[in-house]
């Protein structure tokens, strides 16, 4: 007599919220491995001064943050949040990106199509930061899946972690939590500089950008 096996318990999914941000920091890519399942809000409240319209890029001289100058209704919602042209900031971005990476290994081949985007002169900030990072998911090789709009989820419902402004903010003595930093080949300086915009990866890095990331990980 064969007796039928009990099926397996699948593991529970994984799953988190977070935010839109402009051309992510690797830990927001670290995150986006980590789970399962993403969820990114675009009705959450903005916050100003966040990573939500301005990256990191290393230069020859510093660490150089690239913003996007904004407008924000009286609602704050970043779905309304609009993008200020009256400040030539595209010209500023895409030259400071030419310097920052201009002679990377991967430069030549993966500029075209952030320069692509750029051009077309987005409205709204989510609608440049989903371009952007729809992107970098692909350049990078990610696959998780990744979902817009979960708007006014609590910490723990549904079993989704809320993990809104809680991934590369400012506070001070700020602890990476899924980011172990993994040295990696940067155009300049000999000290290696971590947690920088994804694209200083993507660009010096091409092809093995993933990998890298996936070294990158803390333990779950």
């Amino acid at each position: 007599m064969i007796v039928p096996q009990s099926p397996v318990n699948e593991l529970p999914s994984r799953e988190a919220r977070i935010e839109l941000q402009y051309l992510p920091s690797l830990e927001y890519f670290a995150c986006i491995l980590h789970y399962d399942h993403i969820w990114i809000d675009v009705e959450e409240r903005y916050v100003k001064q966040t990573f939500r319209n301005r990256c990191q890029v290393l230069t020859a001289n510093k660490v150089d943050t690239l913003t996007v100058p904004v407008s924000i209704d009286n609602h704050g919602l970043t779905k309304d949040v609009k993008i200020d042209y009256s400040q030539d900031w595209v010209r500023r971005h895409l030259g400071c990106l030419q310097a920052a990476y201009g002679k990377s290994p991967f430069y030549e081949y993966y500029a075209p199509e952030f320069l692509g985007i750029f051009q077309k002169k987005y409205n709204f900030l989510i609608d440049l930061n989903y371009e952007l990072l729809t992107i970098c998911l692909r350049l990078v090789g990610i696959k998780n899946r990744v979902t817009y709009n979960l708007s006014g989820t609590k910490n723990g419902e549904n079993g989704v972690l809320n993990e809104i402004s809680q991934i590369n903010n400012k506070k001070a003595g700020y602890i990476f939590k899924y980011y172990a930093p993994e040295p990696y080949y940067q155009t300049f300086g000999n000290d290696f500089v971590s947690n920088l915009s994804i694209v200083d990866l993507i660009f010096n890095m091409g092809p093995e950008a993933k990998s890298v990331l996936l070294r990158s990980l803390k333990s779950r």
